[in-house]
Parts: structure tokens; sequence; C-alpha cells
């Protein structure tokens, strides 16, 4: 499966999207930490943050007994490039031209 793929797969989920926003509050946190946080089985968080490493959104390090994990927006933001910028390029150029014409500048 293609790397966006993996990511939209990811994201697709409210479960995974509410465990990015925890890391994004707080990176590193460990499993305990992230299961408390969710009305799910410890395996259940697994599976999720499992497929969030698999997309790359989730790097996990261990650290003596307990394994950390850490939010990785790099993907996010590939997608965002890839999908989102070149759609709004057009908007945004044509009302930054917009803006000059009213206030009588030059572009």
């Amino acid at each position: 499966m293609p790397d966006d793929d993996l990511v939209f797969k990811a994201l697709a989920d409210p479960t995974r999207r509410f465990l990015l926003d925890l890391l994004f509050e707080r990176d590193g946190r460990t499993l305990t930490e992230l299961e408390t946080q969710v009305d799910m089985t410890r395996f259940g968080v697994m599976k999720h943050l499992k497929l969030l490493e698999e997309a790359g959104l989730v790097v996990a390090r261990k650290e003596g007994r307990e394994k950390r994990h850490f939010l990785n927006p790099v993907p996010i933001r590939q997608i965002h490039d890839r999908w989102i910028d070149k759609y709004t390029e057009h908007h945004v150029t044509a009302l930054l031209d917009l803006k000059n014409e009213l206030e009588g500048e030059e572009p």
C-alpha cells in the first residue's frame, strides 16, 4: 500500500486522530498513559498505535522498561503539500491580487 494510503487510512479513524492529538499535546507518552485517555482495552490501543506507526505518524522508542510514543508530523505535512496546497494556491494568489488591486499596489 502506498504511503499516502497508509496515512489516509490511519487518519480515517477518530480514535487514532485522538491519539495523535494527545501526542501533539504532550509527546513521549507511554501506552499506559494513552490507554487511560480512551475507552478501550490496552490491546485495542496497541492495535491503533501499530497502525499509526506503520503509517509513519508515530515513532516509538524504548526507554528502559517503557516504550514511549512520539508524534511524527512529516507524513501529515506531505499529505498537505500534495493534496491541499496545490488546490488552494490559485485561490490564495487570486485573493492577494485582488487585495493589491484594491489597495492600489503593484503586484
